[in-house]
């Protein structure tokens, strides 16, 4: 399906978006690892939460949906049963990489594969990991999958210190740590997304600037409800969108504001953003607060890199994009990781800002560009056909380009938001009625 886009309309009102894709993962998870039964509630009705659900069940696990509540009927720690085929992760990296955490502490014979994109998205960096507790994993020659998990002998406890910043991996880790006997310590330099530890419960220590999580091996779980709150990845879109677009008044309500999860709203905010966090409030362990955008003059002169990309890494694709509407230079840099999402999310984020008549430089870290508020002044009528390459934020991002820009434009293959926002497009339209 391609998305036509009709631009350059003032987007107004109060919106809610879905509920939030990573903890979604988790609360399934963790729910199918608990003895009892565990609600979930705002779980993500997209493929990507989906496909771990799905998993789940291939594992023995009974689930029951109803209106924005999912259910899980855990049967403890050691209640899975071998799936008679392999689990299918679909697109998600996170299922993927999550699960495999789990499934190295289990008794049976398992495997996990994917679609193509996933097939094709590096492994190593948790089967290594999870080597060194004794788990007996594998991919292909090129460690990728599908992957292979046999019975362990015993799973041990490890120390182990990031060598980069990624939540996924931490998350595989910890979860295997569950199996292992004695202390799993998870050691970050630079901090990631701390939805898992923040839901086993975990206790977290600081050293020498420092983070330590540790889990601890053969502790039951007992199950617990979970509210879900609005994925402030998603609302990003509409965050941007609401800055670059004239005469434009927001507000999106109920989202996850974690501090590991909003580093792109303050660097909005450095931007000359007129953002504001109202009504915030804690639930279930995590803050959550409404966002209130106005259309806003931005200027942007910003070098991403360093800290910062961990905290933003979903949210660069739409960065990108409020940045070619601003003033001055954008340039990120130490994010190869981009190269290995759904898609090369670097090459994509080039191609279609150079489709819209952007300079862009490529680097194989990052990119760098000029602005100059070129879109949003420009007073021709752009056609242009951003490409999707299948890759849902990297549609979203562009679907939001084509809401600011004059004319009308189109997003190929924009089915792809089903990965994550199924509803995007139309909540998009509904904010221009």
């Amino acid at each position: 399906m391609d998305k036509i886009i009709t631009g350059n309309k003032p987007l107004r009102g109060e919106i809610t978006v879905p509920g939030d894709k990573s903890i979604s993962h988790r609360a399934v998870m963790i729910g199918s690892l608990a003895r009892g039964e565990t609600a979930i509630e705002g779980f993500l009705e997209a493929a990507d939460p989906l496909s771990t659900l799905h998993c789940i069940e291939a594992l023995g696990v009974e689930t029951r949906r109803s209106e924005n509540v999912c259910t899980i009927f855990g049967k403890g720690i050691r209640g899975y049963r071998a799936p008679s085929r392999a689990l299918d992760a679909g697109n998600s990296g996170t299922t993927m990489r999550l699960l495999s955490g789990i499934l190295v502490g289990q008794s049976f014979e398992s495997e996990i594969t994917g679609d193509a994109y996933l097939r094709r998205r590096p492994m190593k960096r948790i089967i290594e990991p999870l080597k060194l507790m004794g788990g007996n994993i594998s991919g292909t020659k090129e460690f990728t999958a599908p992957l292979k998990v046999l019975p362990s002998k015993q799973l041990r406890g490890i120390e182990y210190e990031m060598p980069v910043p990624s939540a996924q991996v931490k998350s595989a880790v910890l979860l295997a740590g569950l199996f292992a006997e004695g202390e799993t310590h998870v050691v970050e330099s630079h901090q990631s997304r701390d939805h898992t530890e923040r839901m086993l419960g975990l206790p977290v220590s600081k050293k020498n600037g420092k983070k330590n999580i540790s889990v601890s091996g053969g502790k039951e779980l007992q199950a617990r409800n979970f509210y879900i709150p609005g994925d402030p990845s998603s609302a990003a879109f509409f965050v941007v969108a609401a800055l670059i677009t004239p005469h434009s008044d927001v507000v999106i309500k109920n989202i996850g504001v974690n501090p590991t999860r909003v580093g792109f709203l303050h660097l909005l905010q450095e931007m000359g953003g007129r953002i504001s966090i109202e009504n915030q409030r804690e639930v279930g362990g995590e803050p959550i607060g409404d966002i209130h955008v106005r259309n806003s003059s931005l200027i942007s002169n910003c070098i991403l890199a360093g800290e910062i990309i961990p905290t933003i890494i979903d949210e660069i694709p739409v960065l990108s994009v409020a940045a070619a509407f601003a003033n001055g230079s954008f340039e990120v840099k130490g994010a190869r990781e981009l190269r290995y999402k759904e898609c090369d999310r670097i090459s994509a984020v080039c191609r279609n800002l150079s489709l819209a008549g952007i300079d862009v430089e490529e680097h194989d870290d990052g990119f760098a560009f000029e602005a100059k508020n070129f879109l949003l002044s420009s007073s021709r009528k752009p056609s242009i056909r951003f490409q999707s390459f299948n890759d849902h934020r990297i549609a979203m991002a562009f679907g939001v380009a084509g809401a600011a820009m004059k004319g009308t434009s189109m997003v190929e293959n924009a089915e792809c938001v089903d990965i994550s926002y199924p509803s995007f497009w139309t909540t998009l339209q509904s904010l221009t009625n």
